[in-house]
């Protein structure tokens, strides 16, 4: 049995891959000029992407047909198999981190904020201790005025509560 899978190894060597796979690595070439066509300008043109390249680039924001933004996204693919691969995937790649990492702070003012709105002056304390450059009174007011308004289902204390934990934490970084 092993030299009948020797056999099989050497005889897809010589065939290639097969045709799911083929297709499969275009549907995943077409997903990556969706994300890359999407990006915005400025981190594209980081890339050495080709003029016929830029100009089907150009082209998305005007097609508004679902059926042929699907051909406009395989044109791109098929462009973009020309390209240099490598510093299209390192792009991606670090625009995912970025994302992951915006996402991650979100999160983390989100906790804030429902720790500040639930537990009142303990998480008041943490948080002045943690961030101690942060107006405590117009802070405490405004913990205050989203719990009243959660309360009552209205999210207009609770999304300024979020805007200036958002600042609060952005004059650190």
């Amino acid at each position: 049995m092993n030299e009948y899978a020797e056999e099989f190894e050497q005889e897809e060597e010589l065939i290639g891959p097969s045709k799911s796979q083929i297709k499969r690595d275009k549907l995943a070439l077409q997903a990556l000029a969706e994300r890359l066509a999407l990006m915005p300008r400025r981190e594209l043109e980081r890339l050495n992407l080709s003029a016929a390249t830029w100009v089907a680039i150009d082209e998305t924001p005007r097609i508004k047909d679902q059926r042929a933004r699907g051909r406009h996204w395989k044109r791109i693919a098929n462009l973009l198999e020309r390209e240099d691969m490598d510093a299209v995937h390192a792009l991606m790649d670090d625009s995912g981190a970025r994302e992951r990492e915006q996402i991650a702070h979100h999160h983390a003012i989100e906790r804030w904020r429902e720790r500040l709105m639930n537990e009142g002056d303990a998480a008041l304390a943490d948080f002045i201790a943690q961030y101690a450059h942060v107006e405590r009174q117009p802070l405490r007011t405004l913990i205050r005025a989203a719990q009243r308004d959660a309360e009552r289902g209205k999210a207009d204390a609770p999304r300024k509560l979020f805007r200036l934990l958002r600042e609060t934490l952005e004059t650190l970084e």
